[in-house]
């Protein structure tokens, strides 16, 4: 099973980091794990058509983790040559937030019918709104959701991807919580969004002060990390976004309480958990 970090940036618009968006690969299946900005542009970079995508999961409806949700569907709707929905996974609320994207497109849908003679059917989604439990099964691949603590954002998912004896999660924004430790337990490799206190703590800005409240710090992480017996800790979403040669400061702050192997992310870098 492949994980590949298609966005590992953050809200500010950074020119080396794409939004939030994570690819997991395996036994056939290719999942996309939110869909943040410039996520079909990562998604090309890492050689896989938005109509060969099996599924978009959700972890909430922040922007951040939704802006291209209309590139993607236009992406994967004309790349099409039949009339099939593609399948959608978020937590309550994600329904509407689908068909409301679908009624500002509407402009542009009309045009591409009428130019084109062989596009007879408008784009279309098949929403699943999960909680805790299953969120995805198909040729051995098997995904779990779970509900986590990201503040006022309720509810938000994580979830954990099973395949061959493998496993990955996939945190989304979270803070420390039991769902989030239910998913990670044994976990081969294990995707979480993260801040540097200390940087944060330096920007004089009340609205960035609290960040800290509803994600989870370098150190959480960790500890979510030594308490689950995970492998692999991945960082992502990174706030603020590393200086060049500062990664690793985030790498010593996890050291401090996790032995495990240690990832800073970048985009479209890809780590692989187990044989598959």
């Amino acid at each position: 099973m492949d994980v590949t970090l298609l966005g590992t940036g953050n809200p500010l618009p950074d020119p080396e980091r794409a939004g939030a968006a994570t690819l997991v690969r395996a036994n056939g299946q290719t999942l996309l794990f939110d869909c943040g900005r410039a996520v079909t542009m990562r998604l090309a970079g890492a050689g896989v058509g938005a109509a060969s995508l099996a599924a978009l999961l959700i972890t909430h409806l922040h922007s951040d983790h939704t802006w291209a949700i209309n590139d993607l569907l236009t992406t994967r709707w004309v790349s099409q040559f039949a009339d099939e929905p593609f399948p959608v996974v978020g937590p309550p609320g994600t329904a509407e937030f689908v068909d409301r994207m679908l009624a500002a497109m509407a402009t542009d849908i009309g045009y591409r019918i009428a130019h084109h003679d062989d596009l007879t059917w408008e784009p279309r989604c098949e929403v699943t709104e999960v909680t805790e439990g299953p969120a995805f099964e198909a040729d051995g691949v098997k995904v779990i959701a779970a509900v986590v603590d990201h503040g006022v954002v309720r509810p938000a998912l994580s979830y954990r991807v099973e395949a061959d004896g493998a496993a990955v999660v996939i945190s989304g924004d979270t803070l420390p919580c039991s769902g989030l430790d239910r998913l990670c337990a044994g976990a081969d490799v294990y995707v979480q969004t993260v801040l540097r206190r200390p940087l944060v703590e330096q920007v004089p800005v009340p609205r960035f002060q609290d960040i800290p409240d509803y994600h989870s710090s370098t150190e959480d992480a960790a500890a979510t990390a030594a308490r689950a017996g995970v492998r692999t800790l991945v960082l992502t979403h990174l706030i603020p976004a590393p200086a060049p040669g500062t990664e690793q400061d985030w790498i010593d702050d996890v050291r401090r309480s996790f032995d495990g192997d240690v990832v800073v992310g970048h985009d479209l870098l890809t780590v692989s958990a187990g044989s598959g």
